[in-house]
């Protein structure tokens, strides 16, 4: 998983059927993560200034039906807060 920030909506009225239904979002990786934004269906109830949880790959996939839905980014959380040991980062 990654953590991101969610920047924008999309909408999309022509799409495959099996997305029919689900929110879609523009979400920019943090510091520290590829910085280049992408796409992520929102399981989660996000929306737009929030830092989430995404889920990348075949993984994010297994949140939908029988798997087969055509997705590979998924918000999985909402970050509340964030800690990190400094001392321990390479």
């Amino acid at each position: 998983m990654i953590i991101a920030k969610v920047i924008g909506n999309v909408w999309a009225t022509k799409k495959d059927d099996s997305l029919n239904g689900l929110k879609f979002f523009v979400v920019l990786p943090c510091k520290g993560e590829a910085s280049q934004s992408f796409v992520a269906v929102d399981a989660a109830g996000a929306g737009i200034g929030d830092h989430v949880l995404v889920s990348q790959g075949s993984s994010a996939r297994v949140l939908f039906r029988d798997g087969t839905v055509p997705v590979d980014a998924v918000i999985v959380g909402i970050i509340d807060s964030v800690e990190v040991d400094e001392s321990l980062l390479g």
